[in-house]
């Protein structure tokens, strides 16, 4: 008999987990207590508009990516073209374009900072040699923190004489290379960086991992991509090879109890409906843990994973609003970063994505649909009073930025609702409306990240508070890692 292998979360690292084992013969069963897939990555339907939940820009999709390899691997390749212009960043000292051209991107940064033109270029040309001897760790693909010997042999089987390079890294930040190259005070310079680590890395070039920063900074110019609907097309490429390997996918279903017994483990659904596995993929945020295991089952887990659990992260407002186009000078680019400078949270910094005109799946002709997402402090949200006043103070303070670059934004809407905390604890089921995973600080990151190894057998966790980290990439990172683990093999090439 099969293997029999339950998933918890239809998000993107367990359903690359359960995508992965179901191609291997393993009987797959992925419970999602949300009418969607995708998780944070989903969508959700406004006739005649549909909205990406969250997640917007693809990556890992180049040849070699993460999602790339999990697609090829499946026999489900996309087939989409890069963005040569990655996203427009507008900042209060200049509108920057992310270009994937290494070389056009850095002249055009420096060109904004002439006097700081050599250092820019020196930053630059060790962050991405940083980043192209981190990046072919990529390849193979190692768990971290290693918790056996099989992953303790993997890594070193995966590190090469150049990645000694790196040890001398390991234990700085960003922060202190800028800082090496006399960037420390460009404050312009450093909230460009800024404002794409925080979308990224949860944190600041202050105190961010430099090794996972400068991979961060550079895999725009690997590839980045506009996926045509959003990236729940990912969710539904992997549920549908579920499904065709013999696996099932059952929605909407609220595991409410994860019991260990004889070997076995035991879990029961909203309605009433048990189940048994060999091997649990739990893909549901990990704040849920002590409530579904009981209390002796959660005394074993891990220590590093008991104290993430009890971890706040950010929470965000998020905007989603439809278009009339004709009111506008020109349609909206797709993606877009813009800050007022004064800080990277609470709707002074956020992240804007609009479907292109030609999107159909997205919006009707003559419309386009916009999601804008800015971080938030979770203690900013406590009372009801707090609550609407700060949905409010956040909404006026977006549109009003949006509206200095794009003269009749309001006039031009033509739909309007937003997401704060609640809604993201409602229809994700995030506690506290908790998204995005841990800040990828020193104390955070790479070996002193969260292990998917959870401490009880059979059990395994993923997603974006699971090493690597946050994102489409980190969440499926963490789904091949589970899925390494259940099965016993590489899997991937």
């Amino acid at each position: 008999m099969a293997k029999r292998v339950l998933v918890v979360g239809a998000g993107i690292g367990g359903l690359t987990a359960g995508s992965l084992l179901s191609k291997e013969g393993l009987d797959v069963l992925v419970l999602e207590a949300s009418a969607e897939l995708g998780g944070c990555a989903g969508k959700y339907k406004r006739y005649p508009y549909l909205f990406p939940v969250g997640a917007t820009l693809g990556m890992g999709l180049e040849p070699g990516g993460i999602h790339e390899r999990v697609f090829r691997h499946l026999g489900k390749p996309m087939d989409i073209e890069p963005l040569e212009r990655v996203m427009e960043m507008v900042h209060p000292t200049g509108v920057f374009t992310f270009h994937k051209n290494r070389t056009t991107h850095v002249q055009q940064l420096a060109g904004h900072f002439p006097e700081h033109r050599t250092a820019i270029l020196s930053f630059y040309a060790e962050l991405y040699r940083t980043a192209r001897i981190t990046r072919t760790l990529m390849g193979p693909l190692p768990a971290l923190p290693p918790a056996n010997a099989r992953e303790w042999t993997a890594l070193t089987l995966a590190l090469r004489p150049v990645h000694t390079r790196l040890l001398p890294q390991f234990r700085k930040t960003l922060g202190q290379v800028l800082k090496k190259h006399g960037l420390h005070e460009l404050h312009e310079f450093r909230h460009v960086l800024d404002g794409l680590l925080i979308d990224s890395m949860q944190t600041t070039s202050e105190d961010v991992s430099y090794l996972l920063a400068a991979v961060a900074l550079d895999i725009y110019h690997e590839g980045a991509y506009y996926v045509p609907g959003g990236l729940y097309r990912f969710a539904e490429v992997m549920a549908q090879s579920i499904k065709e390997n013999g696996g099932n996918v059952k929605k909407p279903r609220t595991v409410q109890t994860l019991e260990y017994r004889n070997g076995i483990w035991h879990a029961a659904d909203q309605r009433g409906n048990s189940y048994e596995a060999d091997a649990v993929v739990f893909n549901a945020p990990i704040q849920l843990l002590p409530e579904l295991l009981p209390a002796p089952l959660h005394h074993q887990l891990k220590r590093p994973l008991r104290d993430g659990i009890g971890t706040a992260t950010w929470t965000t407002l998020t905007l989603y609003l439809a278009i009339d186009t004709a009111k506008l000078r020109s349609s909206l680019p797709e993606f877009r970063q813009l800050s007022s400078g004064d800080a990277m949270d609470e709707g002074h910094h956020f992240f804007m994505s609009a479907s292109r005109p030609d999107d159909r799946l997205r919006a009707p002709e003559g419309h386009q649909t916009v999601t804008i997402s800015t971080h938030s402090n979770p203690d900013y949200w406590n009372s009801k009073e707090q609550y609407e006043a700060m949905r409010t103070q956040l909404s006026e303070r977006m549109f009003a930025l949006i509206e200095q670059h794009t003269p009749g934004f309001r006039s031009a809407l033509v739909h309007s609702e937003s997401g704060a905390p609640l809604a993201w604890q409602h229809y994700t089921g995030r506690p506290n409306g908790y998204v995005g995973g841990f800040a990828q600080t020193l104390d955070a990151a790479l070996f002193n990240a969260i292990s998917h190894h959870s401490g009880l057998p059979g059990l395994y966790v993923c997603g974006d508070h699971i090493f690597p980290g946050g994102g489409t990439i980190g969440a499926a990172a963490s789904g091949i890692h589970c899925a390494r683990s259940i099965s016993g093999k590489a899997l991937l090439t």
